[in-house]
């Protein structure tokens, strides 16, 4: 709504507006400053010769200056390896995965999958007297802390039904 009236007031008696911006005589030009007015440079022949004259005093010490440019040596940071691997990192295959093609089929030793870290979670949380952290740490060739903190901080959600019949029913009125 706002748009079309806005293009209203924008379009209104455009044609005279334009005319009478066309009809006004254009503005002067500032004045220039009189250094840049070159047309009097031409008139003066001494001027333009030393414009062009070669100054050899300049031109001996031009010769003399020599530059040479050296790289300084590079320096290798030593960091203690952190960020560059030895060697290649050990993968192990994964234990399970339900969705073929789309499933992580090699992981990094020390790592687990989304699918596994939610099957051994799983696995604790029924049976935590076979399924403990050291027989997780072993299975997945995880550290032993690791395990403990994955089990004490992340828990599997329970899915619980109730039973139609300790659900109330809405009785109508």
């Amino acid at each position: 709504m706002g748009g079309r009236l806005a293009r209203v007031f924008r379009t209104f008696n455009v044609e005279s507006r334009a005319r009478r911006e066309i009809s006004k005589e254009k503005p002067t030009p500032a004045p220039r400053h009189p250094s840049s007015r070159l047309g009097e440079l031409a008139g003066h022949s001494e001027i333009q010769e030393e414009i062009f004259r070669k100054d050899d005093r300049l031109l001996t010490l031009l010769k003399g200056v020599y530059v040479e440019s050296r790289d300084p040596p590079v320096q290798v940071k030593d960091g203690g390896g952190e960020h560059l691997p030895c060697k290649q990192e050990e993968k192990r295959l994964t234990k399970l995965g339900h969705l073929g093609d789309l499933d992580v089929k090699k992981v990094p030793k020390g790592k687990i999958s989304i699918v596994e870290a939610l099957t051994l979670l799983n696995n604790h949380k029924l049976h935590p007297q076979i399924w403990t952290a050291e027989k997780i740490a072993v299975e997945y060739s995880l550290e032993l802390k690791e395990v403990n903190s994955l089990l004490e901080f992340f828990i599997p959600f329970a899915v619980q039904e109730f039973p139609k019949e300790t659900k109330k029913a809405i009785k109508p009125t």
